[in-house]
């Protein structure tokens, strides 16, 4: 018998199922990609809710999944939609929160106050005016997301910007792990090398999980 404890310890759901449409992918499997920290019930939680999303946007292919899962790990570790905090990255010393952001044509950041309004959010940290407005309008929310952003951490809507944001480059990140470039693929989702040890780690152990899982369902 395997309780709840144990079962957090060993990243093993003992309830374990493989989601329909996509074979090999399980919440033990997707465990496996991730920290050994990262609480499987967030997985438990959230992962029907991006493979939902992947489902939609017709992204239900082996590579697909293991870019979105893999992008999840780069980016918020745990599983689960987040803000971005602050860093030396966004803020400078002794500045307003997020103000390395403001003015950001770039980013579609125009107006005073758009760099903490439109901070790093979600399971893809999605930031900046711009990228709040095209991927609300995408999934269905008109411009609702940019008048209120922090819908971009609710579960089922990060799951939509997620596998919206890898839609919108899907030739492109295709023809890199085509390539087997997981270098290039990382940074068409965030624009360099950040999180890139993490990102190659989860999707190498996605492959293999997966292909584990697929040898013992037809054992």
């Amino acid at each position: 018998m395997v309780d709840e404890a144990t079962a957090e310890a060993l990243q093993f759901d003992p309830n374990d199922e493989v989601p329909s449409g996509f074979p090999g992918v399980s919440v033990t499997a997707v465990s496996k990609m991730f920290h050994p920290q990262t609480p499987l019930k967030n997985i438990r939680e959230h992962l029907p809710s991006v493979l939902g999303a992947l489902v939609d946007t017709e992204l239900r292919d082996q590579k697909m999944v293991l870019m979105s899962l893999s992008s999840i790990r780069a980016e918020t570790e745990g599983f689960e939609p987040i803000s971005e905090r602050q860093s030396k990255f966004n803020t400078t010393e002794g500045g307003s929160p997020f103000d390395k952001y403001e003015n950001r044509t770039n980013l579609g950041n125009t107006q005073p106050g758009d760099g903490a309004r439109f901070k790093g959010r979600g399971f893809i940290q999605l930031t900046g005016r711009f990228n709040y407005q095209k991927h609300g309008q995408a999934i269905g929310l008109g411009n609702r997301l940019v008048e209120e952003p922090d819908l971009a951490n609710d579960s089922e809507i990060a799951s939509k910007l997620l596998t919206s944001f890898i839609k919108d480059k899907e030739s492109r990140i295709r023809a890199a792990l085509d390539d087997n470039d997981l270098a290039q693929a990382r940074k068409l989702v965030n624009g360099g090398s950040h999180g890139l040890d993490r990102f190659t780690e989860a999707y190498r152990k996605g492959q293999e999980g997966i292909a584990q899982n697929l040898e013992l369902q037809r054992a």
